[in-house]
């Protein structure tokens, strides 16, 4: 697939946002609204920043921008429509949970309720972006059981990456947060290095031999191109990218998003006070790049199988 810049910072930042508010949710629900109010009036504006900057992005990939809306209508059948009403219904706890600690100096068990709430929705909505990808069947590098985990995976260690530099910078910062960082991008790291390595081991099911049910009698090949001039199709999923491109992005993918990164969160466990925020800081600059990097590779690495019919060769 040709990749998208606005898909791409569609899925990181909504990514990033929904996970803070995932993290920031369960510690309001579980801890009593951890903090003092100014983490509170910094972690859910920024998530919430986050996920509006995500959202509106993806409308930029779409032909008709301003018909939108009209996407929410087909939640039955749509994934991309289940993942607009929840993204939404997201808004409001997040939403109620900020005004109760703008009114209320310690919002106490409203906060534990909006807070387990938001963490909840913003769970399902990160589940429904990523069965936006993983319904596509045609696709083999997107319909597979490492996807959906993928993208969960993801979104809480970028989130717990992002609240744990908020809280050392308000001096609210501890180990406990700092390991569970570690442990959700070990996390993160399995799932994306089990994804790499079924997509470079298994092939589409689907063949032009399996589609036109000639395999029988041999190799089925193109007589003549149905098309004689370039098309939606082909500028979309006729994209390639060459496998030492791609080995190369993805080393500096597992540099920037995980290997960099967890050397400098031990570095701030290691330290304390304000000191703890500066390889954080860092830590969170680095992951971003390497996000950006590894859904470039999520889309660009993605085939359709109609492709096999247009003549375009895999990577």
């Amino acid at each position: 697939m040709h990749p998208a810049l606005s898909v791409i910072i569609f899925t990181t930042a909504s990514g990033a946002g929904y996970g803070l508010l995932v993290w920031y949710g369960l510690m309001s629900a579980f801890s009593g609204a951890p903090g003092d109010r100014l983490v509170a009036l910094v972690v859910l504006p920024l998530a919430l920043a986050l996920v509006t900057v995500g959202l509106l992005s993806s409308t930029f990939h779409l032909g008709r921008p301003e018909r939108a809306w009209r996407a929410l209508s087909q939640w039955r059948t749509s994934w991309l429509s289940r993942e607009g009403i929840c993204s939404f219904v997201t808004y409001v706890p997040a939403g109620l949970l900020l005004l109760a600690w703008i009114v209320w100096p310690a919002p106490g068990a409203v906060a534990v309720t909006l807070g387990l709430v938001t963490a909840v929705a913003s769970l399902v909505t990160i589940y429904c972006t990523a069965m936006i990808y993983a319904s596509l069947k045609t696709i083999h590098q997107w319909h597979n059981a490492y996807v959906v985990p993928n993208y969960l995976a993801l979104g809480l260690y970028s989130g717990a990456l992002l609240l744990a530099t908020i809280l050392h910078l308000f001096g609210q910062g501890s180990q406990g947060v700092d390991i569970v960082v570690l442990v959700a991008g070990v996390a993160a790291l399995i799932a994306k290095l089990g994804y790499w390595r079924f997509i470079a081991t298994t092939r589409h099911p689907s063949s032009p031999e399996s589609a036109t049910g000639l395999g029988n009698i041999g190799k089925v090949r193109l007589f003549e191109a149905p098309h004689t001039e370039e098309n939606y199709l082909m500028r979309e999923m006729g994209f390639t990218i060459a496998r030492k491109h791609a080995d190369k992005l993805r080393g500096i993918s597992l540099l920037a998003l995980f290997a960099a990164p967890f050397v400098l969160v031990l570095i701030s466990i290691l330290l304390s006070g304000m000191a703890a925020t500066i390889p954080l800081t860092i830590a969170v600059v680095l992951a971003a790049i390497g996000v950006l990097v590894e859904r470039w590779l999520f889309f660009a690495e993605a085939r359709h199988v109609v492709t096999l019919f247009y003549g375009a060769r895999a990577a």
